[in-house]
């Protein structure tokens, strides 16, 4: 078990700055799939792009993991994030209702996507709380 063994030690602050840097790398990564794309690169690069931005994820969460950045209780966690995601669905509804309204109707269709995609996490997470979480 990895959960919070560097809390309070030496090696706390690294893995914070670890993390930190590790999701600032997901952004970027998933930002140079999309400008890739766009700029009529073969899929080939966007796609390495994205596999780089899923390893950093993946490395950000084990450092988080490792200062115990998150409560234990993952399904207290995700029930909270359940409700979290359920709001961001209304929020980046209105979002994109906005860039439509600027005439940014690429932008907007995508984001309204992306709404109902935040709230399908809202509802994952709910059912997994459901099956898992309440034993």
């Amino acid at each position: 078990m990895i959960y919070g063994i560097t809390k309070g030690t030496d090696f706390e602050k690294l893995c914070e700055g670890a993390a930190k840097a590790e999701a600032a790398g997901v952004m970027m990564y998933y930002a140079l799939a999309r400008m890739a794309r766009e700029q009529g690169y073969p899929e080939e690069v966007a796609e390495k792009f994205i596999e780089m931005a899923n390893q950093e994820a993946v490395h950000a969460g084990f450092y988080a993991t490792l200062n115990g950045k998150f409560n234990a209780d993952i399904w207290q966690l995700a029930e909270a994030f359940a409700a979290r995601e359920e709001k961001g669905e209304e929020q980046v509804s209105q979002f994109a209702q906005a860039f439509r309204a600027a005439g940014l109707n690429e932008a907007a269709d995508e984001m309204e996507a992306f709404a109902k995609e935040e709230g399908h996490h809202g509802a994952t997470l709910r059912a997994m709380v459901e099956k898992y979480g309440k034993k």
